[in-house]
């Protein structure tokens, strides 16, 4: 046990070092280093806490190791533990290397999918901004705030994530060195930690001065805390009894997000464009630029040059353009059955590729379009930001809120549908119903609006229906620990403390 810990402890003080170097490579906190020589190791807690967190540039520093700690999870994990697990993707024409053991819902204790480990490090670096941005002095104290409330809500979304993933999970608040919070820490239980999730998000949005988006929107302002104030009481009012109360509150904060500068772009297929990152639809997004990121989980959803053959069709053709990453998993049928042919989200979400033999055309397989990149000397590069909240999100949220108070959701419904359909948008006007009908139709609407978007996994959990249309899980009716995921026994074995959740 001796040894264990104390390679743990190695572990330990070799991520804090890398992180701390990280943070100064990125913002250069030194102006001037003649020499690796002049650079004196302090122990870790003591560049962390005392020489680290003295000015501006600091704290602007130690949030954007915050934001680089959460990118990898962003670029992949996110959409596993958001939507992985949902009806969206099946096999494409790849070996799917592992990932079907998420949309055929095989995950068990020994393949348990990401780790909450590098999640606890970002929680670590909220925690430590939290502790430190109170004794810094600024010139503006309004940024100071802004600062401390962008901490609040980081924490407060990635608690959130693993809430929704593993139920009951250590709750750490405070900065502790090494920064693996969960290790030797207990679980907390579920209510807890979305008691921390609201504190922190009225916290947040008690300090920020103003509904102001900086021009990339990828970090955390007020309407985006608002956005995720809404998910959270949504998530709440259906899966923990919180009902009307939480139902108000949700619509409430939600409404708040319609104050600031924010709308739908007039064309769905701009909203994702590399070149118009930042646009007025995006409330927040984990911002990627070249060599930034080795891989993205849109990655495994497109279609290899050397995979698209001669004959494929000219409509086919045109919507891949240059090929790049591969097709591991594919877009269902299942899905692409949900859009019709005049929904501008359907050539805007994703391609089904035909070839032509002797004039018939056979399926070869789809393709996530969405994310597309850019394509840099004949090779497309995948490095789009990742979107956490955007405007017809909040929109369909609205209604969501709503329609769970007995009001009627149409207007939000129908102004997502009108940019969507276009000309042909009175054959597909939304009309108030029951509110299982219209609950029913705004879950399919948010399927077509934020496919591939890392929600559908969680969306069909709080609507209740992830095993009337997940395919994998239809035989499997009563088994309700599925809609948790396991802890895996990596994670286990370094925490004494944690318990497996029921059923794996």
């Amino acid at each position: 046990m001796c040894k264990l810990n104390t390679k743990f402890q190695e572990i330990q003080k070799s991520v804090m070092n890398n992180l701390t170097k990280l943070a100064f490579l990125i913002v250069g906190f030194f102006t001037v280093v003649s020499c690796t020589d002049n650079l004196e190791l302090s122990p870790t807690s003591s560049i962390t806490a005392n020489s680290f967190w003295e000015n501006e540039q600091d704290v602007r520093g130690g949030l954007n190791g915050m934001y680089q700690w959460f990118r990898p999870q962003a670029s992949s994990n996110l959409y596993i533990w958001g939507a992985g697990r949902s009806e969206e993707l099946s096999y494409g024409m790849q070996a799917s290397e592992g990932l079907e053991r998420y949309f055929e819902n095989t995950i068990d204790a020994n393949y348990a999918g990401p780790n909450w480990l590098r999640l606890y490090t970002t929680i670590y670096t909220a925690n430590l901004a939290i502790s430190e941005i109170p004794d810094v002095t600024f010139t503006n104290e309004s940024e100071k705030q802004r600062a401390l409330a962008r901490a609040y809500t980081m924490r407060a979304y990635v608690y959130f994530i693993l809430a929704r993933t593993w139920g009951d999970v250590p709750l750490v608040t405070e900065p502790i060195e090494g920064f693996d919070g969960a290790t030797g820490e207990p679980r907390a239980d579920v209510s807890e930690v979305f008691n921390l999730i609201k504190e922190d998000l009225n916290q947040a949005l008690s300090l920020f001065p103003d509904d102001s988006f900086p021009s990339c929107r990828c970090t955390w302002s007020r309407p985006a805390a608002n956005a995720l104030k809404g998910n959270v009481y949504l998530w709440t009012a259906k899966r923990m009894g919180g009902g009307e109360t939480d139902f108000s509150t949700a619509l409430s904060a939600l409404q708040e997000v319609q104050n600031a500068d924010v709308g739908l772009l007039e064309n769905f297929d701009e909203i994702f464009r590399y070149e118009n990152k930042g646009n007025r639809e995006i409330l927040m997004a984990i911002h990627f630029e070249d060599l930034e990121s080795g891989w993205m989980y849109n990655n495994n959803m497109y279609i290899r040059n050397d995979q698209i053959p001669s004959n494929v069709d000219e409509e086919s053709a045109e919507l891949i353009g240059t090929g790049g990453g591969l097709n591991r998993w594919a877009p269902s049928e299942t899905l692409r059955e949900q859009f019709s042919d005049d929904d501008s989200r359907k050539d805007g979400s994703f391609a089904e590729v035909y070839t032509v033999e002797e004039g018939d055309s056979a399926l070869l397989t789809s393709a996530v379009t969405k994310f597309r990149g850019f394509v840099e000397d004949g090779a497309r590069k995948f490095l789009d930001d990742v979107v956490l909240y955007r405007y017809a999100d909040v929109l369909l949220m609205i209604a969501e809120a709503k329609n769970g108070l007995g009001q009627d959701p149409s207007s939000e419904i129908n102004e997502v549908r009108q940019r969507a359909y276009g000309d042909d948008y009175t054959d597909h006007v939304f009309v108030n119903g029951t509110q299982e009908a219209n609950s029913e139709a705004i879950l399919q609407e948010r399927l077509r609006e934020l496919a591939f978007e890392g929600k559908r996994w969680w969306d069909l959990v709080r609507f209740g229906k992830a095993f009337e249309l997940v395919p994998s899980l239809q035989d499997r009716q009563g088994e309700d620990h599925l809609l948790l995921w396991p802890i895996s026994e990596s994670t286990l074995s370094q925490n004494g403390e944690l318990e497996q959740n029921p059923g794996y």
